[in-house]
């Protein structure tokens, strides 16, 4: 029964560090489900896994964002991998048997869609899957940055970590780090891997992704999205921005068909906005394309600038606006300061450019002024790294404790 965890003891590494950015789209949002240009782009609130094997004979998900804290013991979970290949080679799509039996295991009905439930199915599932062959006995905790369902790809960066870790685990990628590291990436085939498992843990959750969020984070940086096919922009700089959750809740699903009833009605006059938005990614990504080879300049940050501000009247026009968001738009104009929405809309989140000469004290005062409006904010910065392995060194220590605690 212990075969796999006598393996894991005589592995080097018996405990794997993780993180993944969550991610925000730059421009494009909407019209990319029309077949327009999005620019999609890793943002530095990141999702942190540690998983560490044990000799205690059950399975561990501690997940306290959500104050979820669940065990199986591995006897139990056995018998629902009956019928099922010992390790899934074809990643398309879910064994919808599998997911079928982690259900009635589970008491997660079929309609249920609460975060809770989704996290500990797409951990199962790919707990199950990864170590068909022969189950492992592992504690795996995960915080977070990134709030849930703030349209951030939080759900996205929990697959990519839990894909890593897993599959660096079970011995089917390699354990990157080296002892004079602090963090290390993966290959492009085993990031392409990890990739593609974390997809398969967003269709579980969420039925019909993208694939965006997942490809961000395991990524990183802009990503560029058009008619189904993502591609990573080489060389993109850093970017520091202001992130700014409204707490709003929406629809995405009511927005997305909101935007579709009026490009039906006013074609004529929907599409030509849908072709301005994917013309303003197409620009911005020369411009980061410039800022990368030549340095940034005064004139890429104006430039920058002037696309928000555009985009996010094209935005308006679309009628995925939202008063929380003018109001965002209005507190940090008044300072020379710009921003859009990101995702969805109809509140959401929004960011805002900062130049790298903005004065710290202005900074604050706007953060400070965002949060009398009742909204979160954090000063972060976009472009950041995809997965990546860590040591304990390259954690704080205030991440190291909730991780360890559990």
């Amino acid at each position: 029964m212990f075969s796999e965890v006598e393996r894991i003891s005589k592995m080097q590494t018996r405990e794997f560090l993780v993180s993944a950015p969550g991610k925000v789209i730059l421009h494009g949002e909407h019209s990319v489900v029309h077949g327009k240009v999005a620019l999609a782009v890793s943002v530095n609130l990141r999702t942190h896994l540690r998983l560490q094997a044990t000799s205690s004979g059950d399975v561990r998900i501690n997940l306290p964002n959500i104050d979820t804290f669940l065990s199986w013991e591995i006897t139990a979970l056995q018998p629902l991998l009956a019928g099922c290949k010992a390790e899934q080679d074809d990643l398309k799509e879910p064994d919808a048997d599998l997911l079928k039996r982690l259900r009635e295991f589970t008491g997660i009905s079929d309609d249920s869609t609460d975060t809770r439930s989704m996290a500990v199915l797409a951990f199962l599932y790919m707990y199950l899957t990864v170590f068909a062959g022969s189950l492992a006995s592992i504690t795996v905790s995960v915080w977070s940055e990134l709030p849930t369902g703030a349209g951030l790809g939080s759900s996205a960066a929990y697959n990519v970590c839990l894909s890593a870790a897993l599959l660096s685990a079970r011995g089917t990628i390699s354990s990157t780090l080296t002892p004079q590291q602090e963090s290390a990436r993966w290959s492009k085939e085993e990031l392409d891997l990890i990739n593609r498992w974390a997809f398969m843990g967003e269709k579980i959750i969420h039925g019909n992704p993208s694939g965006v969020d997942n490809a961000v984070g395991t990524w990183g940086g802009f990503l560029r999205y058009h008619a189904g096919k993502i591609t990573p922009l080489s060389w993109v700089p850093i970017l520091r921005i202001l992130l700014t959750n409204t707490k709003v809740p929406r629809s995405t699903k009511v927005l997305v068909s909101g935007v579709k009833d009026k490009i039906n009605k006013f074609p004529s006059i929907m599409n030509p906005v849908l072709e301005s938005i994917s013309a303003v990614s197409c620009t911005c990504e020369q411009t980061l394309t410039e800022m990368a080879a030549d340095g940034p300049s005064a004139e890429h940050y104006n430039i920058l600038e002037e696309l928000i501000d555009i985009n996010q009247h094209h935005l308006n026009v679309m009628g995925v606006g939202h008063s929380s968001l003018d109001t965002l738009c209005r507190v940090t104009l008044a300072r020379g300061l710009h921003s859009k929405l990101t995702g969805a809309g109809g509140g959401g989140c929004g960011i805002t450019l900062l130049r790298p000469e903005t004065d710290t004290s202005m900074i604050q005062s706007t953060i400070e002024e965002l949060k009398a409006c009742g909204f979160d904010c954090w000063e972060t910065s976009i472009g950041a790294p995809g997965v990546q392995q860590h040591s304990s060194a390259a954690l704080s220590q205030d991440i190291l404790k909730i991780l360890n605690s559990y």
